[in-house]
This record gives structure tokens, sequence and C-alpha cells, in this order.
């Protein structure tokens, strides 16, 4: 029989094949999306170091987004640029995760590009 392959499996697949290509320096961290059916998170990591520098997600408290929606990821998105601004962090490189850049993915970062980070 032939065995049907996992969303997530797949996923993790292009994610991979992306991060072969992808990595965040200290010069130019990365902004990492994952997101959920009930939530969205993003960080800005230095791979160099292995350091998550700015996080921000629809769970936190201070976020006041609820959920897994667009307007919760553009609020995500807007949040996650203030904070790495406060740390001094200006250009930024852009991983989506694996997923399309397409409803959710896309909110967050135009959000992101429009509070100021450069990517």
């Amino acid at each position: 029989m032939i065995r049907k392959i996992e969303k997530k499996e797949i996923r993790s697949r292009i994610h991979k094949r992306i991060r072969r290509k992808l990595s965040g320096t200290a010069e130019r961290p990365r902004l990492a999306v994952f997101r959920s059916v009930a939530h969205i998170y993003a960080q800005v990591i230095d791979d160099g170091a292995g350091k998550t520098l700015v996080a921000a997600s629809s769970v936190d408290k201070d976020g006041k987004t609820n959920g897994g929606n667009v307007a919760a990821a553009k609020a995500i998105g807007k949040l996650v640029a203030e904070r790495a601004k406060k740390k001094g962090i200006k250009a930024v490189v852009f991983d989506r995760g694996g997923y399309q850049y397409h409803g959710r993915v896309k909110a967050l970062a135009d959000a992101a590009r429009e509070a100021g980070l450069e990517f």
C-alpha cells in the first residue's frame, strides 16, 4: 500500500530545505514563524550564538491578541518588530517555517515591515 504523507511531515521537509540555505547572524538574525491552528508565534534568532533574541506570540499576556487569525498575526508582527527595534535589530532574514507565504504568515511579515524591520 501507498503510505499517505502527513501535512506536518511535508512542512518539516520544506522547512529543512529552507534552513539549509538560510541562517541568522548577529548582524542579520532570522525572524522565524510558527503557526498552529489556535496561535501564531514569531522569534528573532541568532543562529551563530544559538540564542533567541526577541519573541512574541498570541499566547503572550501583554500581546492582547486573540488566537490564530489574520488580525492576531498582524498584531504579533508589529509587536515582534517593536521588541526587535528596542534591542537594536533593524534588519532580519525572514524564515516562513515551511508554510506558504500567504494568509497569516504574509500578514505577520507585512506588519513587521510596516513597523520598521527590513527584510
